[in-house]
């Protein structure tokens, strides 16, 4: 049978295979259930790097069918690991170690540690990188608060990221919520910042080490015409999958535009 990808190519150019280390998309898991899980992953699997558990909602399954879904997920290759908002809530509780213990006998992949709706001082969060880095699980941190930003705190933001990452983290996830308005890099229409984004940008040496969370269209076009169709995006809805993965290679109306804009 023939295929597409062999007949036509993609119009923008650059977008790396799997397995990968930059353009990732991490995929926000609400609650999909193991046919729809498996469903999606057969269409999208090679579109998905990373799946998170959203908020604490990994607490709320059935044990034998949160185990069956990590398991299914790693089936595809793909990372997978609870909310960061449940391990503020662990932490809060006094039991960051068994929590990670937990994750780890679990099988999930990843953790995220943030601190988005607690506080975190810095040795605890050092201490949290440090620990699941021990037991063989990536880290990714999260920066921002689940509340409006400021310009001055996007310097502080940046400048977490920046330790994080030295501390071991894989990747920084800059908030953006489900929603992306009014937090972080975001205004209340949720039109991008150019100067929060330049305030990351002067920290962070290389922007593949940013998971930007940019849950509505427009600002993924945007991220993915400033940095290429490698940009790393978070939060998108299983639902999106494949509409983010035609915006990166051009096959989507708006970034098809530009393709043709440029060569003229």
């Amino acid at each position: 049978m023939e295929s597409w990808r062999e007949m036509v190519a993609f119009p923008l150019t650059g977008r790396s295979r799997k397995p990968r280390s930059k353009g990732l998309t991490m995929m926000l898991d609400k609650g999909l259930g193991l046919g729809e899980t498996k469903d999606l992953l057969d269409i999208a699997g090679d579109h998905v790097d990373l799946i998170k558990l959203g908020f604490g909602t990994s607490a709320l399954y059935p044990d034998a069918i949160l185990q069956k879904k990590i398991d299914l997920v790693r089936c595809y290759g793909i990372d997978i690991y609870p909310g960061g908002t449940f391990l503020e809530v662990a932490i809060a509780q006094g039991k960051l170690l068994p929590f990670l213990h937990t994750a780890k006998k679990l099988g999930f992949t990843a953790v995220e540690i943030s601190d988005g709706t607690l506080f975190l001082d810095q040795n605890m969060r050092r201490k949290a990188i440090s620990l699941a880095l021990e037991m063989e699980m990536k880290v990714l941190t999260e920066v921002g608060k689940k509340q409006p930003s400021s310009r001055e705190n996007c310097y502080h933001l940046a400048r977490q990221a920046r330790m994080d990452l030295q501390a071991g983290a894989a990747w920084v996830i800059v908030e953006g919520r489900e929603f992306g308005r009014n937090v972080t890099v975001y205004d209340g229409q949720g039109r991008i910042s150019e100067e929060s984004v330049a305030v990351f940008l002067e920290c962070i040496d290389d922007p593949s080490l940013l998971i930007w969370e940019a849950p509505l269209k427009e600002q993924q076009q945007e991220l993915i015409l400033r940095f290429g169709p490698d940009v790393n995006l978070g939060n998108i809805l299983p639902q999106e999958i494949m509409s983010l993965e035609a915006l990166r290679v051009g096959l989507r109306g708006d970034t098809l535009r530009f393709c043709y804009q440029q060569m003229v």
